[in-house]
């Protein structure tokens, strides 16, 4: 069955509750309209101030140093490395795998996901490398720990950074910049072309990860659930594509089951998401006039399929006021919460775009499997 073979009858929502209206993303603090490109950069400050230092704590710092030790080479299609972060005096180490095309030069995808099972999987890494594109992996928690029995903040980055307000998903997003610290000590990458992705809450890594570094050309969080790409003033129950009722994630649930990965402010919010000074579609705005691609399953119903195409829909007039309204997609797929090789392929075909300077087919892109008639307006 085609992924992306479906009406807008896929999930049918039974509960659509809208807590308040988005903030307004070109109104600057102090009442005046956003008019130009430069008035957006002074914006764009603003929105920073609570899209990432309220909803994820302060920023883990820059390494005073970054060293590379190859410690597995038998080849070029796949090598490991360990990446030595000099950190207040301290040594942050973790592992990158580095799974490359035999092609000169190739594009790099950045995941942080090592710790899901998906990462093993030959088909999710031949789909990358059999296009030309090499894949970097990591274990995000080899930097900030995420087990559900230990619910604090502990692990490498949090011992060389004692009394920081950092969030386990901040100590994560560091990460992906750490890797594209060591690619720039290896030799044969395109580092014009880097991607970031991940899942879930690799996902979320994955999205801070993009608006704090630059360097990345393309993000793409999948399926990322409440915290990053979804909404926060949306509440919504519906039945999926199976007719199985399920409701969106909501901050109360990730405060009481994640503490750990958010700013300790948001803790504040978790009864009164409506009164939040941001939304996401904020976060999704940072990271203009790069590219973007939100990607979600339909039938994924706590990751607030609605919230993420509202807050998608409010975020892209960002990209059409700088004049590159190409460059923000989004996307749904048929199914549930999983990172597949359909998903690697959406992403695949961006890059291919980006690096061939060919048109992007975008007849996947932008289907949705509600109707949207069914849900209330936000904007």
């Amino acid at each position: 069955m085609d992924p992306f073979d479906f009406g807008t009858d896929l999930i049918k929502i039974k509960e659509d509750e809208v807590l308040s209206k988005l903030p307004d993303l070109f109104t600057m603090d102090d009442g005046s309209k956003v008019r130009t490109a430069a008035d957006w950069q002074k914006r764009r400050a603003e929105i920073y101030k609570t899209a990432v230092e309220l909803q994820y704590g302060a920023v883990p710092p820059a390494p005073d140093s970054v060293k590379v030790e190859t410690v597995y080479a038998t080849g070029r299609s796949r090598t490991q490395y360990r990446v030595i972060s000099e950190v207040g005096g301290k040594q942050v180490v973790f592992t990158l795998y580095l799974f490359s095309p035999d092609v000169p030069d190739p594009p790099v995808v950045v995941d942080g996901d090592l710790c899901f099972g998906y990462a093993f999987d030959e088909g999710f890494i031949n789909a990358f490398t059999d296009n030309g594109i090499a894949l970097a992996l990591f274990n995000r928690c080899e930097l900030a720990h995420d087990v559900s029995s230990e619910r604090d903040r502990s692990g490498q980055l949090y011992d060389a950074c004692p009394g920081s307000e950092f969030g386990a998903i901040a100590a994560w997003a560091w990460g992906f910049s750490r890797v594209v610290d060591a690619l720039t000590q290896i030799v044969g990458f395109n580092l014009d072309l880097i991607s970031f992705t991940g899942h879930s809450r690799g996902g979320k890594t994955a999205m801070l990860a993009g608006v704090l570094d630059e360097r990345a050309a393309i993000v793409c969080p999948n399926e990322t659930n409440c915290g990053a790409c979804g909404c926060y003033r949306t509440h919504t129950t519906a039945l999926n594509e199976d007719g199985n009722e399920g409701r969106s994630e909501r901050l109360a649930d990730m405060v009481k089951n994640f503490p750990e990965w958010l700013g300790p402010r948001m803790k504040d919010y978790a009864e009164d998401e409506g009164s939040l000074p941001f939304d996401c579609h904020f976060l999704k705005a940072l990271v203009a006039p790069r590219t973007l691609i939100v990607a979600e399953a339909g039938s994924d119903l706590w990751t607030n399929p609605v919230g993420s195409w509202q807050t998608s829909l409010a975020a892209k007039e960002v990209w059409k006021f700088l004049g590159c309204e190409e460059n923000m997609l989004w996307y749904f797929r048929r199914g549930y919460h999983y990172h597949k090789v359909a998903d690697v392929n959406m992403l695949v075909s961006v890059i291919k775009s980006k690096r061939d300077g060919t048109p992007l087919d975008t007849s996947d892109f932008f289907k949705l499997p509600f109707d949207p008639d069914s849900v209330e307006p936000i904007s």
